[in-house]
């Protein structure tokens, strides 16, 4: 992270950063006084950098235990005055729903900016959501900045309108402005918050069905102040044959496509850096110019039947428009309209059909020849870590359900343990969904005993999901008196999404150390039994496992072992391969560790037919080493 570029004062110099960190450098320029949010791809940066700036800038930031929490304290400092901001993935507005259209409602007093990165194609997420439909719901302000410099502009401009509106503001990115890096010209930094945070006794803000109208005044104002906001932008000839209306990275996309087409005098683009409420009148003025409408945006059709449904209503009679865009298949990425990511040879494509222009966007040969060379690379496929304690895990959970032999029903979660739904995990996963999903379907299929249901029922959380979402659900089977088994996988960080800080762990966003909340100790408050285990222990949590699915009730085990990435950096023992013991593939234990058990540090070494480790990946778990039955695999600490 560019931390050194976002902390610069100095106002008008250019600096490389990504679009995660201009928004951070857009919220110091706007003197925010408080952020929060909790981790999550592709935004985990945006409060990383804030964290990391809070102490020398005279703003609190915090890590939080999930989004709704996180939303309500920065409500919170917005009531009392102080800007502020709460950033989270589209994931993580689905648990803040419920705040967020409630502050619609009740409105704002200093500038409250909700971040929301989209993340079009998953790459770090189970689902590509489209959030600006959320957004419309909730009655709010959504602004689309299409690269680093508009996210930085955007994020400035977004406290001034939320102030200007007195409600929330959404600031929807996409994973190509959050991880993309580009040019940003700096502002000046203001020395620190403004004012003194006060409540006055005599405020209100409250959710009440009689407000519906204020949000739809509220929307209203910023209709018309979205006729002229400098982010909504023309590009191209005054009477257009095909108008391209897009949004966020698409404009790049569109931009450089009729650049590659040829098309400047024939192709106009629209960017719409508010893409809600709709400035409507701005929008008619350029569509009564064309004859074709293009429509490039991710992940669904979001502007496409907005301003499909404005035409039908004020031009459909009077200037007949074609519409085309994802609905019409024109715009579609490698698989298909409205699913994953667009790019450059999308819209190009698009844009030669309708304008009627040949161009191959590859060669004929390009997709043959792309298909051979893929055939020649080794296969690779998502794995564990090397030294993942997590692996261990899963292995003692296979051995110890087939031990037990009542076929039991393996609830997932999202973490880096998601990875027990492929071959890494033994494929045990059977249901993945919601964060602390996992729990609330173990409850509920914990209760279907009366009705003859009698296989165990075990559900899998990490550490900083247990936190986040899992505690409800568990209140609620020790209430209502369920059973299965819920496994924490305690890897003590947040590892997914860059090791940030949880409430497990004793540090805070600000550095600060605080007293741990321990999984057990919440578990046990509860009334729940815990037992807690070392998973690096694999013959003794295999025991553990099978004890605890032959009992009743719900029981919480956790598997608690440090993250191999935090603890490698710290201890790194050497583990090697006795020549003398190993007796090579008569024990087939290089198939066992590289294609059964799925340590990317075992190799097997043809030559010799000996098993090997390559120590430049190996952590140092030592698993191996209890699991070979000659006992050839020495763990030998170091330093």
């Amino acid at each position: 992270m560019s931390i050194l570029g976002v902390r610069l004062d100095e106002p008008g110099r250019s600096v490389l950063l990504t679009g995660n960190e201009a928004v951070a450098r857009g919220a110091l320029e706007a003197g925010i006084g408080y952020a929060s949010s909790y981790p999550g791809s592709p935004s985990a940066e945006v409060l990383g950098v804030l964290a990391e700036l809070a102490g020398e800038r005279g703003f609190y930031a915090e890590w939080s235990v999930n989004e709704k929490v996180a939303l309500e304290g920065a409500a919170a400092a917005s009531f009392a005055g102080l800007r502020a901001i709460c950033v989270m993935k589209a994931d993580g507005l689905n648990v803040a729903l419920d705040t967020l259209t409630a502050l619609s409602e009740s409105g704002t007093k200093a500038g409250l900016v909700v971040v929301v990165s989209d993340d079009p194609g998953g790459h770090s997420s189970v689902k590509e959501e489209d959030s600006r439909y959320l957004g419309k719901v909730a009655h709010l302000v959504i602004l689309e900045p299409a690269d680093p410099q508009e996210a930085r502009d955007m994020t400035v401009a977004a406290f001034g309108l939320s102030e200007q509106l007195r409600a929330p503001v959404m600031l929807r990115c996409v994973t190509r402005v959050c991880h993309a890096g580009g040019n940003v010209v700096l502002g000046a930094l203001p020395p620190g918050p403004a004012g003194r945070p006060h409540f006055g006794r005599q405020e209100r803000y409250i959710t009440f069905v009689a407000f519906h109208g204020l949000q739809e005044q509220r929307l209203a104002q910023a209709r018309a102040i979205g006729e002229n906001w400098p982010f909504n932008a023309y590009l191209g000839p005054p009477e257009p044959e095909i108008l391209v209306i897009t949004a966020g990275p698409g404009f790049l996309y569109a931009r450089e496509a009729v650049e590659v087409l040829g098309l400047g005098d024939r192709v106009g683009i629209l960017k719409l850096g508010m893409s809600w409420p709709l400035p409507e009148k701005f929008l008619l003025r350029h569509l009564k110019s064309a004859s074709k409408v293009l429509f490039v945006e991710e992940v669904e059709p979001f502007h496409e039947e907005n301003v499909g449904y404005l035409v039908a209503c004020h031009l459909e009679e009077v200037h007949p428009l074609a519409i085309y865009g994802k609905k019409s298949r024109h715009v579609a990425g490698p698989q298909g309209p409205g699913l994953g990511e667009i790019d450059v040879d999308a819209v190009i494509r698009a844009l030669a059909a309708l304008a009627g222009v040949p161009h191959e966007t590859r060669s004929s040969d390009y997709g043959r020849e792309a298909r051979q060379l893929v055939k020649k690379m080794p296969d690779r496929e998502l794995g564990f870590c090397a030294g993942c304690p997590h692996r261990a895990s899963f292995w003692a959970l296979k051995t110890a359900i087939a031990l037990d032999g009542r076929e039991a029903v393996v609830l997932g979660d999202i973490g880096c343990y998601t990875l027990g739904l492929t071959r890494s995990g033994y494929f045990l996963m059977q249901t993945v969904h919601a964060m602390g999903s996992g729990v609330g379907i173990a409850d509920g299929l914990g209760k279907l005993g009366r009705f003859g249901f009698d296989q165990p029922v075990i559900a899998l959380v990490g550490d900083s999901t247990f936190y986040h979402a899992a505690v409800p659900a568990l209140i609620n089977a020790r209430y209502n008196r369920s059973r299965f088994l819920l496994v924490v996988l305690d890897n003590e960080t947040t590892a997914m999404t860059g090791h940030q800080p949880h409430p497990g762990m004793g540090v805070t966003a600000l550095g600060e150390k605080v007293p741990a909340l321990s999984v057990e100790e919440v578990a046990g408050a509860l009334g729940v039994p815990v037992t807690v285990h070392d998973p690096y222990d694999v013959r003794g949590t295999v025991e553990v496992v099978y004890r605890l699915l032959r009992q009743d009730g719900v029981r919480v085990l956790v598997l608690r072992r440090t993250c191999a990435l935090v603890s490698a950096r710290e201890r790194k023992p050497r583990v090697y391969v006795d020549p003398e013991r190993c007796v090579g593939d008569a024990c087939g234990c290089h198939r066992f560790c590289s294609r059964v058990f799925g340590c990317p540090a075992s190799i097997w070494d043809a030559a010799r037919g000996r098993a090997k480790v390559d120590e430049a990946v190996c952590n140092g778990c030592g698993v191996c080493a209890t699991l070979c039955p000659q006992g050839a695999i020495v763990v030998e600490e170091v330093g």
